[in-house]
């Protein structure tokens, strides 16, 4: 296997390039060697577009709290250095990044939208390329922060924050030791499946969801989707989440579809005595194909996670 090439960004000069979008555009397109970016400690106000053709890159910074990629696009006003034939338009060009190459990586990095509470929909970070991996990553906004629009994702020891649908897309996406932070009244999750066949959805394993102190102002998900499929396993769910655990999206026919499960959840918000009906606790045979990574990588025989996680890079390496 080749040797990832490696090259850097600093806003202070001392780097290869002064941008995170200089150092994306400087990647190989359709190189199939893989390209770190070590990004330097800062505030980065720009927007970040990772095309189709930029696959195989790996962005690592120092720390997540020291390396941050920030901008204020919302559904109703974007700001890109690409014209809307290229970026798209409305929520689905809001990202502060956006990533669209496969085999994306981040580590230790910052994606946030600044924009204010009340801004209406306005991504930091949309996620549509393949078999793409974030550890210890944080996504900081309101109303839907992390766009997991389609493929594969895992996501570790990362922080996601927000208040309406703040997770969405119609992804596969594995979610170990992650920090789910509800900021004010919402849902959690609005995943967009939208048949039975589909083998989409999201699965948080052994996570944190918190709220802001005070008691049952959001829910666990509502299904943007009618077949919207959404477990939370092992995970600690505070009093912040309402009793009815989930919402159905103003159509009582969705309750007929979604997949809303639960599995050995703990915490004052998981007490599933007073959950809507037509959501589900999980015993163990049916949890089990959920609780490993074969959920997001099916092919044992060329497991892309595998790959991920050996392309990790050590911060000081």
């Amino acid at each position: 296997m080749a040797e990832p090439r490696v090259i850097t960004v600093s806003q202070c000069g001392s780097a290869d390039y002064k941008t995170v979008q200089e150092a994306v555009d400087a990647v190989e397109p359709k190189s199939k060697t893989r390209t770190i970016i070590r990004v330097a400690p800062g505030i980065y106000k720009q927007p970040v577009f990772i095309p189709k053709d930029r696959q195989m890159i790996t962005m690592i910074g120092c720390r997540a709290e020291h390396t941050v990629l920030t901008w204020n696009n919302t559904a109703t006003k974007t700001d890109h250095h690409l014209d809307e034939s290229v970026i798209g338009k409305g929520t689905f060009a809001s990202g502060s990044v956006i990533v669209e190459g496969s085999d994306f990586i981040a580590e230790n990095m910052s994606f946030e939208n600044n924009a204010p509470e009340g801004s209406h929909q306005a991504v930091a970070m949309r996620v549509s390329g393949d078999r793409c991996a974030f550890y210890s990553c944080r996504f900081l906004g309101w109303q839907d922060t992390l766009y997991l629009h389609k493929g594969r994702q895992y996501l570790r020891d990362c922080y996601i924050e927000g208040n309406v649908d703040y997770i969405f897309g119609n992804s596969t996406t594995l979610f170990e030791h992650c920090h789910l932070h509800c900021k004010s009244p919402g849902f959690v999750t609005a995943h967009k499946r939208g048949t039975a066949e589909e083998t989409t959805g999201y699965v948080f394993l052994r996570c944190v969801l918190t709220g802001n102190g005070e008691t049952g102002y959001a829910y666990l998900g509502r299904p943007w989707g009618p077949f919207g499929r959404v477990l939370f396993a092992y995970t600690f769910i505070d009093n912040c989440i309402k009793k009815e655990g989930w919402n159905n999206w103003e159509d009582p026919e969705k309750e007929k579809s979604a997949c809303f499960y639960e599995f050995r959840c703990f915490g004052p918000g998981s007490h599933r005595n007073e959950r809507v009906a037509w959501s589900k606790e999980l015993n163990d045979q049916e949890a089990e194909e959920f609780l490993v990574h074969k959920f997001i990588d099916t092919d044992p025989n060329k497991s892309w996670l595998c790959q991920k996680m050996g392309h990790r890079v050590p911060v000081n390496a």
